[in-house]
């Protein structure tokens, strides 16, 4: 029964690997969201007005004089985010390319699966992966939010940037799986999925810096993930929405060529 359902054979699989990124990601969250204390002492105000603006806007810290502002940016602008971006790669690159190269996938696939099917139930297993991630931690967060003094930023705040966040992360782990499903290739869907991530996120933070390239930002995803600054005004939808349609894009096209093609041998 196991082996008939992709999905929660998948989820099976991943257990281990779902269970040590949500501990890591959550800890790391809790550890830097746990430092806001310490961020309003003078003498961290002081060493902060010594670094140079741009070096802070380049790592979302351009606020950290407010709980939302640190937390967007110490928390949700760049470590949590960037973890998320590893774990949703991995994920989206073993859900077809890593199977295919290890030569597993046409085992499974003599089941009475169809490629189409199990290609979904993956990629939904990889979605809910994120969703628990995101979801604990915003458990997490609103458990600190009193002995850490997150004054201004309530449960919804919270819950709408971790549902964005969780969105965030399904629009890479699918960019992963669409280029695994393309091709087959293990190297192909990790190599441009992490480096479409490295462009969005210099379009986001650095390119906005340089005089004529402050468009580049309208077309990253951590910039549709942050934009609207979900901590000060709760779920944004224009931002969201972006992400949800190239994830659902990439999605259809991504199972759409899998079952078109070969399977590499």
């Amino acid at each position: 029964m196991l082996l008939r359902n992709p999905f929660t054979k998948a989820l099976f699989d991943t257990r281990r690997s779902l269970f040590g990124w949500t501990v890591a990601i959550v800890a790391v969250g809790a550890m830097y969201a746990s430092f806001w204390p310490t961020m309003q002492t003078p003498e961290m105000t002081e060493a902060l007005a010594a670094y140079p603006e741009g070096l802070l806007e380049a790592f979302n810290y351009s606020d950290l004089t407010s709980a939302a502002g640190y937390l967007g940016g110490a928390v949700y602008g760049l470590l949590v985010p960037l973890l998320v971006t590893v774990f949703a790669i991995a994920a989206g690159t073993r859900a077809i390319a890593g199977d295919e190269e290890a030569g597993t996938l046409d085992l499974l696939l003599a089941h009475p699966v169809g490629r189409a099917r199990l290609a979904l139930h993956r990629y939904a297993a990889l979605l809910l992966g994120l969703v628990l991630i995101s979801g604990l931690l915003a458990l997490v967060m609103i458990a600190l939010s009193g002995p850490a003094e997150f004054d201004g930023v309530g449960a919804g705040e919270l819950a709408a940037i971790s549902l964005q966040l969780a969105l965030f992360g399904a629009t890479f782990g699918a960019l992963a799986f669409a280029i695994g499903g393309a091709t087959g290739s293990r190297a192909a869907a990790l190599g441009g999925a992490a480096a479409v991530a490295v462009l969005a996120y210099l379009a986001n933070s650095v390119l906005p810096q340089v005089d004529g390239l402050a468009w580049a930002q309208n077309l990253s995803p951590f910039h549709w993930y942050l934009t609207g600054d979900p901590l000060v005004n709760g779920l944004q939808t224009t931002g969201p929405l972006l992400l949800l349609a190239t994830t659902t894009l990439l999605v259809a096209a991504g199972t759409h060529l899998f079952t078109r093609r070969d399977l590499a041998v």
